[in-house]
């Protein structure tokens, strides 16, 4: 995310308020009403409130599509961390990975990873915000990154982002502070973020691990408070690397001299780049033979004047994956090594804590709500545990191979995730709470709709066909308006309410027993005893 903040800017912003605005809606509308249901699963609950055995498997479907494609980008962000960290190839980086991922799900079960979590996400803050503390302080002398992204620039007195649009623009890109995209995208973008994230089943079933209906409400509202920590640090993080970057590669200024191949070789600022060369994930490579690496947008037209003139032939900056940007900041800004250190194994923490999460909901999915729900309700312990085993081995074998070819960098795979959750598990859950009028029929048809039309958007608009080779990490064109894969997910959850509720309509009404459960779940026991004294 701080990544694609980093080389988009301001348009990317989106990820922040979409992932945060979720954890709102989770904590006003969901997580307490959830709890006090009383269920173990999202399938669970789905299944029970519609009186439909076929809704509960069609939501454990959207589940692990949903769940699997989530993995995908954790995966990918695996094998970047254990690529960096045992200076291997991202790819082999990311097989060690999978193989502890695995290891460690397996064998901490849902009380296990809950624990650890809460560890892991203490070492993910951290690891987050030291660094961004040592380069705001060398950039902006403030501490606090959040307001040192709004200072000035240590060297010139200027502001850093009146800087930083600067620089860009001098290479070619555009203004980092400048909406340059679709604003009706990114709205779009945002809701399916906002509801993607109240609808994911690893964050949801969390709250059925709390005692009693108040601390569901109580943890959420604390997730926010550490979710704000972070995505007030993100932007920093983004915008600081950048300007660290474009300095490091136009040491004298974009009228001066690019860096030469021999201070990269020598000079220990640019040790880093030699690092992460051996993941794979950064490239560069003198194309013109001046013994310079030039880095700008070399499709830009004024830029490729400008190429022209000096002799330049195209950026020379190869390849440099977004997904490293936070692991390689440390080093970037020349930061020390313990420091450096504390990054790296915040980068595994945060990959490790969120892929066992998906996988125990995967594995939960299937042995508690497809076999013991579905085909074989006198299942034993024994037997339901292994199942969860088998498939929580099958989904990380899926998720690692299309994790050496992913759709899109860590954060867009994972926007796809919220997108197929937002089309389909959020709005079955939210017209199972509040609606007393949809029924078994519409629920079912609403959810598939959704489901459906989001998958076929996206295959068609990635071209990603579960071939190695055919994923495209840029979209083509649009296939309706201006909507991007990643922002289709509202669009397929308004699909879904419509569908729902027109299904409902036209069939059989809600049972009466259904409309008092709904009614139980709403409304605190005692309440209608006392409005009736009143």
């Amino acid at each position: 995310m701080a990544g694609l903040i980093a080389f988009v800017g301001y348009d990317n912003s989106t990820f922040l308020m979409g992932w945060t605005g979720g954890y709102v809606l989770l904590a006003l509308l969901l997580a307490p009403y959830l709890r006090k249901f009383g269920k173990f699963t999202v399938s669970e609950f789905i299944g029970d409130r519609f009186y439909s055995p076929t809704a509960r498997l069609v939501a454990v479907v959207a589940l692990i599509i949903a769940s699997t494609t989530y993995v995908i980008g954790q995966m990918t962000g695996v094998g970047v961390a254990f690529g960096r960290f045992l200076e291997v190839s991202n790819t082999t980086g990311l097989l060690i990975g999978a193989v502890i991922v695995f290891a460690y799900a397996v064998f901490g079960g849902m009380k296990g990873v809950t624990y650890t979590q809460v560890a892991q996400y203490i070492v993910l803050i951290t690891a987050y915000t030291i660094p961004a503390v040592f380069i705001s302080l060398q950039l902006t002398g403030n501490p606090i990154p959040a307001l040192g992204l709004f200072g000035d620039y240590t060297p010139t007195g200027e502001p850093l982002l009146t800087t930083l649009d600067q620089i860009v623009t001098d290479i070619g890109f555009k203004e980092y502070t400048a909406h340059n995209g679709d604003t009706f995208n990114m709205l779009l973008f945002t809701l399916s973020l906002m509801i993607g994230t109240a609808g994911l089943p690893h964050v949801i079933m969390r709250f059925f691990t709390v005692p009693r209906v108040a601390d569901a409400r109580w943890s959420a509202g604390w997730a926010l408070v550490f979710i704000a920590l972070l995505y007030l640090t993100a932007p920093a993080v983004g915008a600081m690397a950048r300007l660290n970057i474009t300095d490091m590669f136009w040491p004298n200024g974009v009228e001066g001299e690019a860096v030469s191949l021999e201070q990269i070789e020598t000079d220990p600022r640019y040790n880093w780049m030699a690092n992460w060369q051996k993941t794979g994930l950064l490239g560069w490579e003198d194309l013109n033979n001046d013994g310079k690496i030039q880095y700008y947008n070399d499709a830009d037209p004024a830029m490729q004047e400008k190429a022209a003139a000096n002799g330049w032939v195209g950026n020379e900056l190869t390849k440099f994956d977004r997904d490293i940007l936070v692991l390689a900041n440390p080093e970037i800004a020349n930061l020390p090594g313990w420091v450096i250190g504390l990054v790296a194994a915040g980068g595994i923490a945060a990959a490790l804590s969120t892929a066992a999460g998906l996988l125990l909901a995967i594995s939960s999915a299937v042995s508690h709500d497809l076999i013991k729900g579905r085909f074989n309700p006198s299942i034993s312990e024994k037997g339901e545990l292994m199942a969860a085993r088998v498939s929580m081995a099958v989904a990380i074998v899926v998720a690692t191979y299309l994790g050496l070819n992913p759709p899109g960098f860590a954060a867009q795979t994972v926007a796809l995730a919220f997108g197929l959750a937002a089309a389909s598990i959020f709005p079955a859950l939210m017209m199972g709470i509040f609606s007393k009028k949809v029924n078994n029929a519409g629920a079912v048809a609403g959810m598939l709709t959704g489901l459906i039309t989001t998958l076929v958007y996206i295959f068609l608009h990635k071209g990603w066909l579960f071939i190695p080779g055919t994923a495209s990490f840029a979209d083509s064109d649009p296939l309706l308006g201006t909507i991007q894969s990643t922002s289709f997910g509202a669009v397929g959850a308004a699909l879904n309410f419509a569908v729902a509720y027109l299904v409902s309509g036209m069939t059989k009404p809600v049972p009466a027993h259904i409309v008092e459960l709904v009614e139980s779940v709403r409304v605190p026991r005692g309440a209608a005893a006392a409005q009736a004294d009143h």
